[in-house]
């Protein structure tokens, strides 16, 4: 499979650069991943797709305020650091620009000396380790110092930090948000609910490695980032009862896809506990727990359209997209959601 077999022509004008007040009135695609047949639709409208009896499994991980911008010790550079990934209590693995002012042995200064960075190593594509030192607890110093690491693709700045998360967001760990789950509101997860659907919830803290371009040509040659993941015993029980009594599984985002099928047996039964995963989900893949799936519009010859064409046929999906385009829907992480059911 080559990696042009994902490609599709985007105009950058359908590249949504703010949210939407309303969450839930993004417009919706929904497909029928059997038929290829589409229906054009506002989000909220969503549960009457949903059926009493199915399980909609959200990814509750929190978008940690991770993009720092710091100075240089001694010579008041200016170097950004984003924080990918936590090795132990004060180590980070981290992404700095530019990576030339960063050698180990340098030390960066943020927020009037509230927090300071030492790189202590550099490690794969040229990521740094830096140890912080601070008073207090890191999350709150973070809080303060910290901005929302926003894909690159977003030129705009982010007025309400808590717009770049899930209203249902717990957990703090993510490089990048689950951007699916960005459509929730309460008030629609309240009405999902009381329509007799079951809410589970799984955690993937999401790396960088989401939104890295594949740069193979065979894309059977791409490695993916590794990204942690953990799931409750009484998510698991909840998700297993169902697809026991025959209802649906389905998966807000590809976060909570990835998540699922990595802890799942041959029969589609999930395990409760935590890890590492890298599982790449790409055309011809054989899905064992998911039924549907809610997601967003996705980057071309990204993995996350790979894992959307798995579903539901490359063909399918490309012409989706291309009627999406069409009808000017918007793109990527504020932008339009897609239901593949």
């Amino acid at each position: 499979m080559n990696l042009h077999d994902f490609y599709f022509d985007l105009p950058e004008e359908l590249i949504a650069q703010d949210p939407l007040e309303d969450r839930s009135s993004s417009r919706m695609l929904v497909l029928d991943k059997k038929t290829g047949e589409r229906q054009h639709k506002i989000f909220k409208d969503v549960i009457d797709y949903l059926n009493p009896g199915d399980c909609l499994v959200l990814n509750n991980t929190r978008v940690l305020p991770a993009r720092l911008i710091g100075a240089k010790e001694g010579t008041g550079a200016k170097i950004e650091v984003l924080l990918l990934k936590r090795k132990q209590d004060n180590v980070w693995e981290t992404l700095v620009k530019p990576g030339k002012k960063a050698r180990p042995g340098a030390r960066i200064v943020f927020g009037d000396n509230l927090l300071v960075g030492e790189v202590i190593d550099v490690v794969e594509e040229g990521n740094r380790l830096i140890r912080f030192e601070y008073e207090g607890i890191f999350e709150e110093v973070l809080d303060q110092l910290g901005e929302m690491p926003l894909p690159p693709y977003i030129t705009h700045q982010l007025k309400d930090k808590e717009r770049y998360q899930t209203v249902y967001a717990k957990h703090n760990g993510s490089a990048a948000a689950p951007t699916a789950g960005l459509h929730f509101t309460k008030e629609l997860l309240k009405k999902i609910q009381e329509k007799g659907i079951k809410i589970a919830n799984v955690t993937l803290h999401v790396g960088l490695g989401t939104f890295r371009p594949v740069k193979v040509e065979n894309i059977l040659d791409h490695h993916m980032h590794s990204e942690f993941y953990s799931i409750e015993e009484e998510d698991a029980k909840c998700i297993n009862d169902t697809k026991q009594a025959g209802g649906r599984i389905i998966s807000v985002g590809t976060t909570s896809t990835r998540t699922l099928e990595s802890v799942a047996d041959e029969n589609g039964m999930v395990r409760a506990g935590s890890g590492w995963t890298e599982i790449f989900i790409y055309p011809g893949y054989q899905f064992k727990v998911i039924d549907g799936l809610i997601t967003n519009f996705h980057l071309p010859e990204s993995t996350l359209l790979m894992l959307v064409s798995a579903l539901a046929g490359r063909e399918h999906i490309l012409e989706a997209y291309q009627e999406a385009v069409k009808e000017r829907y918007r793109f990527f992480s504020f932008g339009d959601a897609m239901l593949i059911i």
